[in-house]
């Protein structure tokens, strides 16, 4: 631990001498900064929408996963008649841990958004809704369906599974995306900082050649490209995260009524995801400048 402790030191502290072959400012070193900062500041948005997708698909499977609906359509003569078969039905259902009828100022509320707040329930053929709380096993959907089909004809069993497979796959190739965005933007990271390292590597050919007339091997060469352009990325990379992660919480709360796109965030340990990823970009910087420094300097032979 000491050991890679002091390597650390020693690639961060660099080489007076080594640091002279790559320029400190200019074209290369304003490019790689950039390109560092905009790529974290776009990570953090694409970390944030595969875990609020995650979190989304977790929340729409438990909401789903142990709830049902059943809907009696009757005459009016006979839907009190009908309700109450079914709840006696339901109550001797294994798997059926509650089930009780909505009240019409329930019912009231759920047509709502659609119709308005004054829909007159009682003059209109609206059908009886029954809520069903399952318990952890469940219960058997197509027993259950026999049974009411013999006692209540009017009645109609949903238990969600066409609502909520949908939705699952729709949060989880969010999720999915949200996960190919961060590998494009490390692999666009790292060819734009090839770029920069190779254009800053041809402008200091002669300098390169100097030092190897009076003994530089490459690795030496090499080291002093890739530590500064490294260093240029973790810089870059922790202003654009820093800028993120303040953007991130500057968005809307999440909120019952704004759905996902109010819960776009991180949340508890989640924070600590963003400070990955200039750790990620200096990893990705080191691994790119290395393969141009030594490809370029094979190159220049």
């Amino acid at each position: 631990m000491s050991g890679a402790i002091q390597k650390i030191t020693a690639f961060v502290a660099g080489d007076t001498q080594a640091d002279r072959v790559v320029p400190p400012s200019g074209f290369t070193a304003r490019l790689t900064s950039f390109a560092a900062a905009a790529m974290a500041f776009l990570a953090v948005f694409a970390l944030a929408l595969s875990l609020a997708s995650g979190r989304l698909a977790k929340r729409w499977g438990d909401e789903l996963a142990h709830s049902s609906t059943l809907r009696i359509s009757a005459p009016v003569e006979q839907m009190a008649e009908q309700t109450a078969t079914a709840l006696r039905v339901l109550e001797t259902t294994p798997g059926v841990a509650d089930a009780r009828a909505l009240s019409s100022e329930e019912q009231s509320a759920l047509l709502e958004p659609w119709f308005g707040p004054d829909l007159p329930l009682e003059t209109l053929p609206v059908p009886q809704l029954i809520e069903i709380v399952e318990t952890e096993t469940g219960y058997d959907a197509a027993g259950l369906r026999l049974r009411l089909s013999a006692e209540v004809p009017g009645a109609v069993l949903d238990d969600h599974t066409r609502w909520r497979k949908p939705l699952e796959q729709a949060a989880g190739r969010l999720r999915m995306l949200g996960w190919i965005s961060i590998i494009l933007i490390a692999a666009t990271t790292g060819t734009m900082i090839t770029l920069a390292a190779n254009a800053a590597l041809a402008a200091n050919a002669q300098v390169i050649a100097v030092l190897r007339l009076v003994g530089a091997q490459d690795s030496y060469i090499a080291h002093a490209f890739v530590r500064r352009f490294t260093l240029r990325a973790l810089v870059g990379a922790v202003v654009g995260t820093v800028t993120g992660i303040v953007a991130v919480m500057l968005l809307p709360a999440a909120q019952e009524a704004g759905g996902f796109l109010t819960g776009l965030g991180f949340q508890g340990l989640a924070w600590g995801w963003p400070v990955l990823i200039p750790l990620l970009a200096a990893m990705v910087a080191y691994i790119a400048t290395g393969a141009a420094a030594r490809r370029t300097l094979s190159e220049l032979d």
